[in-house]
């Protein structure tokens, strides 16, 4: 591990042929949107210096999520346009690959999306939340009911944001189906009241539902969780066998850079899949 000023990263390396090295990237709330594109920008340096093709930041981080006990700004859609332009400029300039989760105020109402953004600064397109978790969140955001794959360099990836991966398994399946090797998860699960912190991974439903993303469709599952006081799961890469490959401590802020073997990623179980009657 590197200790720079403020955030750290740690690499998790293995021997193969062509590794793609992701950077899950865990950070505290920010909580309005000049705070977090300052923290997504501190990251993505140390995403550069880490050697990161591609990052992923939690569970829309600018400027949080809604519903889940923070304090934040009412939606203000030209603070978020200027957000994603200055993070679009942020990814060229350090010639990293990005899935950042934001706020969207679309003809629909309020969008809780992940913007996908190549090294070259170019908008690839964006994943919205679809199953929004009953409860608050609900009251806050609405779904768009449109599924993508995305690729970059040479990776081709889905999205499932938070609640769609833990309940609704079809939504990996579905990016698996259509190509996917690698499914990335922003999440926001936990909050800042009290100290109910977990202390041994794989301890929780969440965590064991990652495993199971993974294993049942043969490919990797990078989760990444904001730090927080009273956090329920960790941002975790799951290997296609199931396996725990590496996590960050509950609670730490950190940018976890990991190397995937791609040629694990099979997708032998998903493709298995025979047609199912209406």
């Amino acid at each position: 591990m590197l200790c720079m000023s403020g955030l750290n990263y740690r690499i998790v390396s293995f021997q193969c042929k062509k590794p793609f090295r992701v950077g899950l990237v865990s950070l505290r709330p920010a909580c309005s949107v000049e705070k977090a594109v300052e923290r997504v920008e501190e990251a993505l340096r140390k995403c550069m210096e880490a050697k990161v093709k591609l990052a992923c930041f939690p569970e829309a981080y600018i400027p949080g999520l809604r519903g889940a006990g923070w304090k934040l700004p009412p939606p203000n859609q030209k603070a978020l346009e200027n957000a994603l332009t200055r993070i679009k400029a942020l990814c060229k300039r350090f010639g990293v690959s990005a899935i950042v989760g934001m706020e969207w105020v679309s003809s629909l109402g309020l969008e809780n999306r992940a913007f996908v953004i190549s090294s070259s600064g170019r908008l690839l397109g964006y994943q919205t939340k679809n199953q929004i978790t009953p409860g608050g969140e609900e009251k806050n955001y609405v779904p768009n009911g449109k599924r993508r794959c995305f690729k970059v360099q040479g990776l081709k990836f889905g999205i499932v944001i938070c609640h769609e991966g833990w309940r609704y398994p079809e939504t990996v399946r579905w990016a698996v189906l259509k190509g996917a090797k690698v499914i990335f998860q922003p999440q926001v699960t936990g909050d800042d009241r009290g100290e109910g912190r977990l202390r041994e991974w794989g301890s929780s439903f969440y965590e064991k539902a990652m495993q199971c993303r993974a294993a049942e469709n043969t490919v990797y599952f990078c989760s990444v969780n904001c730090a927080m006081r009273n956090q329920k799961s960790a941002t975790s890469v799951i290997d296609p066998e199931g396996r725990l490959v590496a996590w960050t401590p509950y609670g730490k802020e950190e940018v976890l850079a990991v190397d995937l073997d791609l040629s694990l990623a099979t997708r032998f179980y998903a493709k298995r899949l025979k047609p199912l009657p209406p």
